[in-house]
């Protein structure tokens, strides 16, 4: 199981990417589509366009993490944007852990009792 902390930057791409991509293809696709730097240390996460698989960028400082996730049935309930022409969302922490254990965020909110 993964754990990610509360001060990491977690960047979606909404649109699928072909996920024969590895290091230098997903390092293109957040410079150039995503208009980030990869470098800083966020975390990024694509999907396939089934969104059966995730396939997530991270620089830890010392070198690049290339992580892939394929779910055996079923599907990721992948977020919509709320701009039309948006390319990425922000999500947190907690929000990218529950996307990547099956949990459907539209809807789903925090108790008042979580703290982040």
């Amino acid at each position: 199981m993964l754990n990610f902390t509360g001060s990491l930057r977690v960047f979606l791409g909404i649109e699928p990417i072909d996920l024969r991509k590895s290091f230098s293809g997903l390092l293109a696709v957040v410079m150039h589509r995503l208009e980030e730097d990869p470098l800083q240390g966020a975390l990024f996460v694509f999907s396939n366009r089934s969104r059966s698989r995730l396939k997530m960028l991270y620089w830890d400082g010392t070198g690049l993490w290339v992580l892939v996730k394929r779910l055996e049935k079923g599907t990721f309930a992948w977020p919509s944007p709320i701009d039309a022409g948006a390319v990425k969302l922000c999500l947190s922490p907690e929000a990218l852990s529950l996307l990547t254990s099956g949990v459907d965020m539209r809807g789903a909110r925090f108790r008042a009792w979580f703290e982040r």
